[in-house]
C-alpha cells in the first residue's frame, strides 16, 4: 500500500535506510547514453560527469565530488559559492536536478547493472513483438465455445 499522507511521506524519506536512499539518487541520462545503455536513469555516483538542468547554475557541467546520502545532495566540481570571508564552498545540488553526461564505469558492479538492464529490455521487446497477442475477452471465449459445440453437434447429428 502506498503512503498518501504528506507527513508520512516525509517521515519515510528522512528515516529511509541507505540502500533505499541510493535508489532515490537517480538522475536521467543524456539521449546518447539512453540509447547505448537502454535505460533512462541511474543513481549518481562519485566520478560521474553531470550537467545541471535547473537553478542559477543551469548548463554547467562538472564531475561529482561527493554524494551526501544523509541530506540527499551531491557536490559538483566547479559549482561553488563565495563566502563572506572570501573562501569558496561547494553548493549542494539535488540529484534529480542534474543529467548524467558521462558514466564512471570503474566499478564492476555498475557495469553488471548496465548489462542486466540492457539485456532484460531487449528480451522484453522481442517477446512482445513475437509472442504476445491480445487475449480474447471472456465473452468472446464463451461465444467461440458455443460455436464449437454447435458445429460439433450438427456434424454428429447429421
Amino acid at each position: 500500500m502506498k503512503i498518501t499522507s504528506p507527513r508520512r511521506q516525509r517521515k519515510s524519506l528522512f528515516q529511509a535506510p541507505l540502500h533505499k536512499r541510493y535508489t532515490r539518487f537517480s538522475a536521467p541520462l543524456t539521449p546518447e547514453l539512453k540509447t547505448s545503455h537502454n535505460t533512462n536513469s541511474l543513481p549518481v555516483r562519485t566520478g560521474d560527469t553531470v550537467r545541471i538542468m535547473r537553478g542559477d547554475r543551469k548548463g554547467l557541467e562538472g564531475k561529482v565530488i561527493e554524494v551526501d546520502r544523509k541530506n540527499y545532495r551531491i557536490l559538483v566540481e566547479g559549482v561553488t559559492r563565495e563566502k563572506v570571508d572570501g573562501t569558496a564552498t561547494p553548493v549542494p545540488i539535488h540529484p534529480s536536478k542534474v543529467m548524467i553526461v558521462t558514466l564512471n564505469l570503474d566499478d564492476k558492479w555498475r557495469r553488471e547493472i548496465l548489462k542486466r538492464k540492457g539485456i532484460s529490455e531487449k528480451e522484453e521487446v522481442t517477446e512482445e513483438k513475437i509472442v504476445k497477442e491480445p487475449k480474447p475477452s471472456s465473452r468472446q471465449g464463451k461465444q467461440k465455445k458455443r460455436k464449437k459445440m454447435e458445429n460439433s453437434g450438427e456434424t454428429e447429428g447429421a
